[in-house]
């Protein structure tokens, strides 16, 4: 079984990217390494709300509001023990 990106990993490479970035630009450059990472900050942020609210992980509010079944859950992460 083989591994393919998905649309939050990308999300995740994008705000250690934009972070990274800023370091680099701080360092690399005369622009003080505070400003740059405050505002390559604000790009990572902006990341965030997209993932979150624009590409949110469910489509519709009704899916939240649906309950499940302990045996639907996977066991690594169930608080509770397994019917099994």
């Amino acid at each position: 079984m083989g591994y393919s990106l998905h649309y939050y990993d990308l999300v995740l490479a994008c705000i250690a990217v934009s972070l990274g970035l800023g370091a680099l630009i701080g360092y690399a450059t005369p622009v003080a390494i505070e400003l740059s990472i405050v505002v390559l900050g604000i790009v990572a942020i902006g990341f965030i709300g997209h993932a979150l609210f624009v590409n949110g992980p469910v489509d519709a509010p009704e899916e939240l509001t649906e309950e499940i079944e302990v045996e639907e859950v996977p066991k690594v992460l169930s608080p509770m023990e397994s019917p099994e």
